[in-house]
């Protein structure tokens, strides 16, 4: 199981339209074909104040093949939607994880 992360920095007066963006638009389209699923959106806490917003939102994948095709064929598409839309408002970086099992006996 792979674990897809997009991590975005939001800069706070374009905070309400993304966070409605990515409601409404980003996770309804992404998971749309069923390739990615569970979405979920996270705001990642700072100990220190900071300009913006960090967001996390994360889907699940069957594995990297399948995330690969989503990319290739629906996630750039989203992507250049945001970058066109918001522009330098929004900045963001992806990271994969693959899930492990919690049992000690391996």
């Amino acid at each position: 199981m792979i674990i897809y992360n997009i991590t975005f920095h939001v800069e706070n007066e374009a905070l309400t339209k993304y966070l409605r963006y990515l409601k409404t638009t980003y996770i309804p389209k992404a998971t749309k074909s069923a390739l990615l699923y569970e979405p979920c959106l996270r705001k990642i806490l700072h100990d220190v104040p900071a300009e913006g917003t960090n967001l996390a939102v994360q889907f699940r994948a069957k594995d990297v093949d399948t995330l690969n095709y989503w990319l290739e064929k629906e996630g750039r598409f989203l992507h250049e939607d945001i970058a066109e839309r918001f522009g330098s408002k929004v900045a963001g970086f992806s990271t994969l994880m693959e899930e492990m099992d919690l049992n000690c006996e391996e």
